[in-house]
């Protein structure tokens, strides 16, 4: 069975391409079949491999997950995450400038962020609090000083896990809006990354739902960031311990 995998930041680095046609021998595979068949097939990154969930349909799969020939599948480091050098095949990369939700509140984008405008989304005149935050690029992490960030999206399963973050908020605090603009490409230094705007009755609701959101965020959006030195680069992968994009 020929498979057709996405890869992404450092796995697509390391295997220096980021569409992998890839002929599955044996029986009817699985999403922990695959994987595991891709760290022996490519030892060199089998390590980011085995910490990898397979997306099946802009979805994240179970390791029972069955898998098609028709399936649209990817390779999902830990967001923010991965390792390697420079990848050398950038036609392949998913093109975009910019992508939002059919109900305008989830945007990634190549330009500029706006506060006001991704704050402007979630105004309404029942809600007394909103709350934006606004994440930017640091220049100094302890005695490392970063030239600039770079940002990577697998585009479509972003969107759609951003959209999932809007209804989870929904479900917990009735009412709270929520609204959330990316930025692709390079970010340079002090420049906007993230917006992510909360509106509320209440104020409680609007501090509660902000965290919950970026948490979120860095947890399930298969985003990845890679920190440009001036003496080299890195991936920056999940640091709260081993990655689960589908707890909640």
């Amino acid at each position: 069975m020929k498979l057709t995998i996405q890869l992404f930041a450092g796995i697509a680095e390391r295997l220096n391409t980021s569409l992998l046609e890839f002929e599955y021998i044996g029986d009817i595979p699985t999403a922990a079949d695959l994987k595991e068949k891709l760290s022996l097939a490519y030892p060199e990154a089998a390590s980011q491999i085995r910490t990898s969930f397979l997306a099946v349909n802009q979805q994240y799969a179970p390791a029972d997950n069955i898998l098609s020939s028709e399936d649209e599948l990817a390779l999902i480091p830990p967001v923010s995450g991965g390792d390697g050098t420079d990848i050398s095949d950038e036609k392949l990369r998913f093109p975009v400038r910019e992508h939002r939700t059919e109900d305008g509140l989830f945007l990634i984008t190549e330009s500029t962020l706006s506060v006001e405008a991704t704050t402007a989304l979630v105004i309404t005149p029942n809600h007394g609090a909103a709350l934006t935050f606004v994440g930017t690029t640091r220049e100094m992490t302890g005695e490392q000083r970063t030239v600039h960030l770079e940002y990577e999206a697998y585009v479509p399963m972003a969107l759609s896990q951003m959209a999932a973050i809007g209804v989870e908020i929904s479900d917990r605090w009735p009412g709270v809006l929520c609204a959330i603009s990316h930025r692709i490409g390079k970010v340079d230094v002090a420049e906007i990354s993230v917006v992510i705007a909360v509106s509320s009755p209440h104020r409680n609701d609007c501090y509660d739902a902000s965290r919950y959101a970026i948490e979120r965020l860095k947890q399930t959006v298969p985003i990845w960031k890679k920190e440009i030195w001036e003496d080299g680069s890195e991936w920056k992968g999940h640091q709260l311990g081993p990655w689960n994009p589908m707890e909640n």
